[in-house]
């Protein structure tokens, strides 16, 4: 008889199995079933930890953040245009390790409090350098929203680095435009160069907040 001992199914191991299984399958193949396969238990078993899929990704986006911040270097001497600059490059970073990552990751809810430490931690910051909490609030999510909304549509043209789907090749969409040069031309600008292009409506959102909250007055 085999003396072999199965780690025990807890909460994590079944998120870091599905957060696995995404790159695969995305996030319409991630099923309670597969992840349940993949974990060489019974599907009902899942239920003991997870009352439906919601709660599952729930607890998949609450470990994409713990892994995101793990991985973003904070310094507590940040100006709070430092810190958006690194926590929204960190979460496009952490998004775009996922298949669907945006996806997985939009309208879920944190389990939890992990979150909490470095929420007070850059709401101190900005009320600070003089910021109110509502406008703090609305510079966070501002910039937060932008990130989350970029990475889900260029997610929908490159659904893993190096990956493109299908119908956003930008030689044939320009001949399709022949008629609209000017929409023809911006494909470029839309679809391809997504680096360059995350950074500089970045930009543009830091420097709203800075011209609408942090100037006099």
């Amino acid at each position: 008889m085999s003396t072999e001992r199965r780690t025990p199914l807890d909460r994590k191991r079944v998120a870091d199995t599905a957060l696995d299984l995404l790159n695969e399958a995305g996030l319409d193949g991630l099923t309670l079933r597969a992840i349940a396969k993949e974990l060489d238990v019974k599907a009902p078993a899942l239920y003991w930890h997870f009352k439906d899929k919601q709660a599952l990704l729930d607890e998949m986006a609450t470990e994409m953040y713990r892994r995101m911040w793990a991985d973003v270097p904070l310094d507590p001497a940040d100006t709070w245009r430092q810190r958006l600059l690194k926590t929204n490059r960190g979460l496009r970073a952490a998004l775009l390790g996922y298949r669907d990552g945006a996806r997985v990751f939009s309208g879920s809810r944190f389990t939890g409090v992990d979150h909490a430490e470095q929420l007070e931690e850059t709401l101190r910051l900005f009320t600070a350098a003089g910021f109110t909490l509502p406008r703090a609030a609305r510079a966070i999510t501002t910039a937060y929203l932008y990130t989350l909304g970029f990475v889900t549509e260029e997610q929908g043209v490159r659904p893993l680095p190096g990956e493109r789907r299908d119908g956003y090749d930008l030689d044939e969409r320009a001949r399709n435009l022949a008629d609209f040069p000017l929409a023809a031309a911006v494909g470029a600008e839309i679809f391809d160069d997504y680096d360059r292009h995350f950074e500089e409506g970045l930009e543009l959102v830091l420097a709203g907040v800075e011209s609408r909250y942090a100037g006099p007055g």
